[in-house]
């Protein structure tokens, strides 16, 4: 993917639900418009990601597998 990234979120390592935890905190720091890239490798991050995203009104904008864990991309939305 070619996606620019604000901002990298270091998740390897953590259980459910800190990755999501974590991802609500960094999103707070973004302003709208701007991609935070969570590094994931809880099996939960497949589903809590997208869900915490259509919760919350903002954009997901996918994951790719890297090296033994997940990239997951999220854009903030506006407002």
């Amino acid at each position: 993917m070619n996606i620019h990234v604000d901002q990298v979120q270091d998740s390897i390592g953590q259980l459910c639900p800190m990755p999501i935890v974590f991802l609500a905190k960094n999103m707070k720091k973004l302003t709208a418009g701007q991609v935070l890239e969570i590094h994931a490798d809880d099996e939960g991050a497949h589903a809590d990601i997208p869900a915490w995203c259509e919760q919350t009104g903002n954009e997901f904008l996918g994951k790719e597998e890297a090296d033994g864990f997940f990239r997951y991309y999220v854009k903030k939305a506006a407002g």
